[in-house]
């Protein structure tokens, strides 16, 4: 077990890409890229980039922290599939952070909530896990921190992931709190032969 270990996270799960390098418990570099499309194809570059900033190859890596959401349905797909391949390629583990943790880790005198569409935002709402409501209802419940920092949400996925990688044993999951977006395909599926 390394004395100083290096952990790399990243989040796709909203309009962005960003990562950070947690190296003995304090952030190494972090960089966020805005866009809201393209996540898949600049994710790994970035994070290449990101090892090559703080002078680490992938084999320095102790344990890689993903957010989990939730958020965009496929930024959220992106990164976990992202950071289970890594950690199966790797060798270490992967920890899933869930984008409320990262917020609360952030501010413990305030809901988490995380912008969804049609001014909606999702909710932690205590006793009760996560729901989707419209803002202005969860506003009714006290104090927001809102998703809006998104250097400091991917910062807190590296410090959580620091504080959880030597007690992980699943990988990370996908926190869904409604289904996609996507609507069913209109196209005739293929007739199957038998024979």
């Amino acid at each position: 077990m390394p004395s100083d270990p290096i952990i790399l996270a990243f989040d796709t799960s909203a309009a962005h890409c960003a990562a950070a390098l947690l190296r003995g418990g304090q952030i190494v570099t972090s960089r966020v890229e805005l866009m809201t499309r393209g996540q898949a194809e600049r994710l790994m570059p970035l994070l290449e980039e990101i090892l090559a900033e703080a002078g680490c190859a992938w084999k320095d890596l102790t344990a890689i922290g993903v957010g989990v959401g939730p958020g965009n349905f496929t930024g959220i797909r992106i990164s976990v599939s992202a950071a289970r391949g890594l950690a199966l390629g790797l060798g270490i583990p992967a920890v899933g952070v869930s984008g409320f943790d990262a917020l609360a880790e952030n501010s413990s005198d305030a809901l988490p909530a995380i912008r969804a569409p049609r001014e909606q935002v999702y909710v932690a709402v205590p006793d009760k896990g996560p729901m989707l409501m419209a803002q202005a209802e969860a506003e009714s419940l006290g104090p927001l921190i809102m998703n809006d920092d998104a250097d400091a949400q991917v910062c807190a996925i590296a410090r959580i992931t620091g504080q959880r990688w030597q007690t992980t044993t699943l990988p990370p999951a996908p926190l869904y709190v409604r289904p996609a977006d996507a609507a069913p395909s209109k196209d005739t599926a293929p007739v199957l032969l038998d024979g």
